[in-house]
């Protein structure tokens, strides 16, 4: 997979395409639903799929601080499209200047010239360009014009509701993980590189490999039982917390992951770590002591629920 950062970087082979444009945060089955429709018009008329996504997510860029949490980093996006033979991904910066291009510019600019598509599909309430002023309509029209189809994105549901990123967002801030997993057709994973921490775990026979998580929003915060992959011996099992650590005085957010049986390091790894069962909030404790004893009880009731549910 190829991926293009910025329009500036189109070159004159990256002319002609079948094409989709959206965030595709958390790549769900919905998503997924897109990347096979698309497959299959490129398989037709024999043109490359470009995923066209931007960076940062628009609502990132205009809320700043409430906007909603993130399911993905890019770079787990691209991991997943990877995954489902898309052959080019066009990452957008969402700066001032693409904020204020006009919805008309967009089409021209972007798709017309620099992508050459010929057909893309959309949602039938996307909305684009300067004042969100393009829509579905707008893109038919210039569709007609310049020689490219569009078509709407198939619905794709789940229990009777449609699948989107803002329905899985709700299931894991309600500690339903089963429920997310199967609106991504797949468990819910947070990936980075293990950092030093301050080892307070280690004095109390808890050592914990330490990712920074690099977003303003956690999609999911407390204790949980999981898996990390990208260790030798994966998946291992483990319990994991991620929020702010208010027993000692923490203020970013942190996922630090207790594995079990495991005493390699790994520091500076890259790792995957996928949330399978939510055992409580994060919560403040009176002194480090009872924090040492809800973390044990922690360990045992994660453990007790991965051997009942085939954790490794």
């Amino acid at each position: 997979m190829e991926l293009i950062r910025g329009y500036h970087n189109l070159q004159p082979s990256h002319n002609g395409c079948v094409a989709t444009i959206g965030n595709f945060d958390g790549v769900h089955l919905g998503h997924q639903a897109v990347i096979g429709q698309l497959a299959e018009k490129a398989s037709e008329l024999r043109l490359p799929t470009v995923v066209v996504l931007f960076e940062p997510q628009p609502q990132e860029y205009f809320q700043q601080d409430s906007s909603p949490a993130r399911l993905m980093r890019l770079r787990d996006k691209l991991m997943v499209l990877r995954r489902y033979s898309v052959d080019r991904v066009l990452c957008l910066r969402f700066d001032r200047r693409l904020a204020e291009m006009s919805a008309e510019d967009f089409i021209r600019t972007i798709l017309v010239e620099g992508l050459g598509v010929r057909y893309v599909v959309v949602g039938d309430d996307f909305r684009f360009g300067q004042r969100r002023a393009g829509d579905f309509a707008m893109l038919q029209r210039f569709g007609e014009r310049y020689g490219f189809v569009v078509a709407p994105m198939h619905t794709f549901s789940v229990d009777d509701m449609r699948v989107s990123s803002t329905r899985i967002r709700e299931a894991l801030a309600a500690g339903d993980l089963a429920g997310a997993a199967r609106l991504l057709g797949r468990g819910f994973r947070m990936s980075g590189r293990v950092a030093h921490g301050d080892k307070r775990g280690r004095t109390i026979g808890v050592p914990t490999a330490n990712i920074h998580l690099h977003r303003k929003v956690s999609p999911l915060r407390g204790v949980y039982a999981v898996e990390m992959f990208g260790v030798d011996g994966e998946p291992v099992s483990g319990v994991a917390n991620v929020g702010t650590r208010p027993t000692v005085d923490g203020t970013r957010t942190l996922l630090e992951v207790h594995l079990f049986g495991f005493d390699r390091d790994i520091y500076g790894r890259h790792v995957s770590v996928e949330f399978l069962h939510k055992l409580r909030d994060e919560q403040r404790f009176a002194s480090f002591d009872e924090l040492r004893v809800r973390i044990d009880r922690d360990i045992e009731e994660a453990g007790a629920w991965l051997r009942v549910h085939g954790g490794r």
